[in-house]
């Protein structure tokens, strides 16, 4: 593989999810030579995900590492570079900015895509994990389908776990929402509706203690918090994951503005930040949505944005060479 070190890129792509190969996809159709650095979770979530139903194009579905091995593809069709390597260190003191891969390998870049994602806040149990797209997800939109007339549980009190809570009473015969607290953190609307639906039961002062079965989910074992009885919910066959999701930005922090939980901020409807060529796309910048079609949507928007932005300053550049001759 092409020795980089020192070498200067019009685009580095900092993430190879759904956002980052897309932008990856547009900046190098439009000749920009993109070089993406996957991070240590090459192809992002979706790469622990089975089949994947809801994405435009795959009309019989696909499994979520193959549908990212055909984003990579694509983009590196058109020439962009996708490689192993962690970003580890950005300096944006001045231009072009030098980006440090796996803490030695530097290289400097005119315009950043930071597409790094977000993760899914679990409960680090061995079955929890092991389970994984076995019918454990951390996400009701993506998965719920495939729980059609069966019973599942929900883990969480806020506003994203009684939205699923929902969203799941249209496929599953029953949820129920397993919560550590004896009320809930919801807005009370959410609230309001979820005790409104006949489908959604609540084991309140409640913990997952362990994710049963070998292959696929055949059950829970639930602790009461203040009792320790644990019961066994023999009929379980999905578990979702519903507390909280955490933006994969610390390598951003102190350079651009974030919010609360971290997720970066962009003006507008675009993917320009407040910090000159530095562009945010996919659930690096939303907290909403975290779907893989919304994320490839604004990585599109970020490779044009960038494009943009690198015409304006070649044609500054350009300006400020011609007054100084």
């Amino acid at each position: 593989m092409e020795d980089i070190a020192g070498k200067t890129f019009q685009v580095v792509i900092v993430g190879s999810g759904p956002a980052g190969l897309t932008a990856a996809l547009y900046a190098a159709r439009a000749d920009l030579s993109p070089i993406v650095f996957e991070g240590p979770e090459p192809g992002g979530q979706l790469m622990t995900t089975t089949d994947v139903e809801n994405f435009p194009g795959y009309p019989e579905g696909v499994m979520g590492p193959q549908m990212m091995q055909d984003f990579r593809e694509q983009a590196t069709r058109f020439g962009a570079d996708c490689r192993y390597g962690y970003v580890t260190d950005i300096d944006f003191s001045e231009r072009p900015y030098k980006v440090t891969v796996d803490e030695k390998t530097e290289v400097f870049a005119h315009a950043i895509i930071a597409s790094t994602g977000a993760s899914a806040k679990w409960l680090h149990l061995e079955s929890e994990q092991k389970l994984r797209g076995k019918g454990v997800s951390a996400c009701a939109t993506c998965d719920g389908a495939f729980f059609r007339d069966q019973h599942v549980i929900i883990v969480g009190g806020g506003d994203t776990a009684m939205e699923e809570a929902t969203f799941l009473t249209k496929f599953a015969s029953k949820v129920t929402v397993i919560h550590r607290r004896d009320e809930l953190r919801a807005s009370k609307a959410m609230q309001q509706r979820a005790f409104n639906n006949d489908k959604i039961e609540f084991m309140w002062d409640s913990e997952l203690i362990e994710v049963l079965g070998d292959q696929v989910v055949d059950g829970v074992k639930v602790r009461n918090r203040k009792t320790d009885e644990v019961t066994t919910l023999d009929d379980v066959t999905g578990v979702f994951i519903a507390i909280g999701h955490k933006p994969n930005t610390d390598l951003f922090k102190g350079v651009v503005e974030m919010d609360d939980v971290g997720y970066i901020q962009t003006k507008g409807q675009s993917t320009v930040t407040d910090q000159p060529g530095l562009f945010a796309c996919g659930d690096a910048m939303d907290a909403v949505y975290r779907q893989a079609v919304t994320a490839a949507g604004t990585g599109c928007k970020a490779a044009l944005d960038a494009e943009k932005y690198l015409g304006e300053l070649e044609s500054e550049e350009a300006i400020a060479e011609s007054h100084w001759k």
